[in-house]
């Protein structure tokens, strides 16, 4: 451990706690009702869960798999965690139980801390569980459930003792990725990392003391506890967000005037359509979106259901880097969604503050030094590389994956964001798809967003994907088509989708075209098309002549 500063994250609760002790810091939705906790609550709720955990051997530098919905609990856990030194693990559960089970396996917890169903998961799959040596049941416990009840736990102590003293390249988390483009990786958080995070967020979206969040996404919570803002629970599966219950999500929102909310698109799209037909306008003053690409049309419905004077943010980055640049939504429909519309990609803002990003010509294997990469000039497309506070140092017990995404230099850590994109004559990041998602034809490199956004303009289409068949170097483009109605492909669907990537040069080598029934896309935002599906159901079906 380094020396120097203490970093540790838990520390802002108890500062927020000192400063705001009697004020509301949390609200959960309660049978018919809510409960609330003011902050003071918060942090003696946080310093007895240490107390306990401590007891039970939780220590500095132990890996602690934390599965317990968004709840008091879940907030107040983390913060004890982190007050302990140990090592907090994030798995979505919505990326289903062969992943899981694989994260599990690969991360190595010493202790479980859950809900029962996920007590009872970890007995049932043995093998993954295998190093987990104390489990701890959140919520109520019954005969033959294994781990003992942190109520019970808590209930035997008054006060926690001393926070662990955090460098800021001490480990604090390990959250893993949506796994859109290959196997869930788990990402090291340190404390330094989540310190940078916190400090952007206070600066740049101005979020703290009076402010009132509802998190579409349950970490959120913990930042804006940490900043002093008052945090809302929504009522929903955050694993499923593309199936919120909008009139639910509205009733919190307006029953505790929310100010601020950070969530997927897919949220924002089935709240914002909602509202529009019930003739609701939302207190919230901001919106972050975020997850995937943001369409100019969502952007500015959401714009349409806020109070006035509201603003749409759309910050970019990566579980690996986040947040690396932003938008405001203003920026988006008055100067560059039209640009997007014609094919040049999504303009994702200017670097954030004290993060460097920078566009290095494409290469496939690792880069063993910064000065091996040749970055490019404004308006060329290729990697997209950021340096920064955010920039995380690695995979968990992954070291092939760590080479080929970071590069070392002399002034510090740089990521390889697996994204194509470039930068304007402004400054700006215009995103163009994912690396592995290039179709690397004879006649040259197509990019999914540009190209995609061509056959988007379509009326009846809901999205598209564009994939490669065949080799690289020589692949085959096949355009594929979702659409608003599955019934809705008529004859000349195929001639006017043709028609389109006649009339534009950036997708005039496009002649292959199919409709989907539904594309296949993330649990976590219900938004990132995974193509290599796509791809391979594309070129069964080139086999089979269709």
């Amino acid at each position: 451990m380094s020396t120097g500063t203490d970093y540790n994250i838990a520390h802002a609760l108890k500062d927020v706690a000192a400063a705001q002790a009697d004020e509301t810091g949390l609200v959960c939705r309660s049978g018919s009702g809510y409960q609330s906790w003011t902050f003071a609550e918060l942090q003696e709720n946080s310093s007895r869960y240490a107390a306990a955990l401590k007891e039970q051997g939780v220590d500095e530098g132990q890996r602690v798999m934390l599965m317990v919905r968004p709840s008091m609990e879940f907030i107040c856990l983390t913060f004890a965690l982190f007050q302990l030194g140990a090592v907090v693990i994030l798995i979505d559960p919505g990326m289903g139980y062969r992943n899981l089970l694989r994260c599990v396996g690969r991360v190595r917890p010493d202790v479980l801390i859950g809900i029962p169903p996920v007590l009872l998961f970890s007995r049932l799959f043995r093998r993954p569980f295998a190093t987990v040596r104390t489990r701890i049941c959140v919520g109520n416990t019954f005969l033959g459930l294994p781990g003992r009840s942190l109520r019970r736990l808590t209930d035997r102590v008054r006060r926690g003792g001393n926070s662990f003293a955090a460098a800021g390249d001490d480990l604090a988390a390990i959250i893993f990725t949506t796994g859109s483009t290959g196997p869930p990786k788990g990402v090291h958080y340190t404390h330094g990392i989540f310190h940078a995070q916190l400090e952007l967020i206070r600066e740049y979206y101005g979020i703290g003391p009076g402010e009132i969040d509802q998190p579409g996404f349950p970490l959120f919570a913990l930042f804006s506890t940490a900043l002093g803002a008052k945090a809302v629970i929504p009522d929903m599966d955050p694993t499923r967000p593309a199936r919120v219950d909008p009139a639910r999500f509205i009733r919190s929102i307006l029953d505790h005037e929310v100010t601020y909310s950070f969530g997927s698109p897919a949220i924002w799209n089935a709240v914002s359509r909602y509202c529009l037909q019930q003739n609701i306008v939302l207190p919230v003053r901001k919106i972050l979106m975020a997850g995937a690409p943001v369409p100019g049309e969502l952007t500015g419905r959401v714009r349409r259901i806020m109070a006035p004077g509201g603003e749409v943010h759309t910050p970019y980055g990566a579980t690996e880097s986040l947040p690396v640049t932003s938008i405001r939504g203003s920026e988006v429909l008055e100067e560059t969604w039209e640009l997007s519309r014609q094919g040049r990609g999504t303009c994702v803002g200017r670097p954030l503050p004290g993060i460097t990003v920078s566009i290095i010509r494409p290469v496939d294997g690792p880069i063993g030094d910064w000065r091996e990469a040749e970055e490019l000039e404004p308006g060329e497309i290729g990697e997209i590389v950021v340096k920064g506070p955010v920039v995380t140092p690695a995979y968990d017990h992954d070291e092939q994956e760590t080479r080929l995404a970071k590069i070392p230099n002399a002034d510090g850590i740089r990521h390889r964001m697996g994204d194509m994109g470039y930068l304007d004559d402004q400054g700006r990041l215009w995103f163009c798809g994912r690396k592995a998602h290039r179709v690397l034809t004879r006649d040259g490199v197509l990019y999914s967003v540009p190209c995609e956004a061509i056959f988007n303009e379509h009326p009846r289409v809901f999205r598209s994907a564009l994939v490669g068949i065949g080799r690289a170097g020589a692949q085959k483009p096949v355009l594929i088509v979702e659409l608003f109605r599955e019934g809705d492909a008529s004859g000349d669907l195929e001639r006017e989708l043709q028609q389109l990537a006649r009339g534009n040069p950036l997708t005039r080598t496009i002649d292959t075209f199919m409709v989907h029934s539904g594309f296949p896309v993330d649990i976590r935002h219900n938004a990132k098309i995974f193509r290599e599906k796509l791809a391979a159901w594309a070129e069964a079906r080139l086999k089979e002549g269709c």
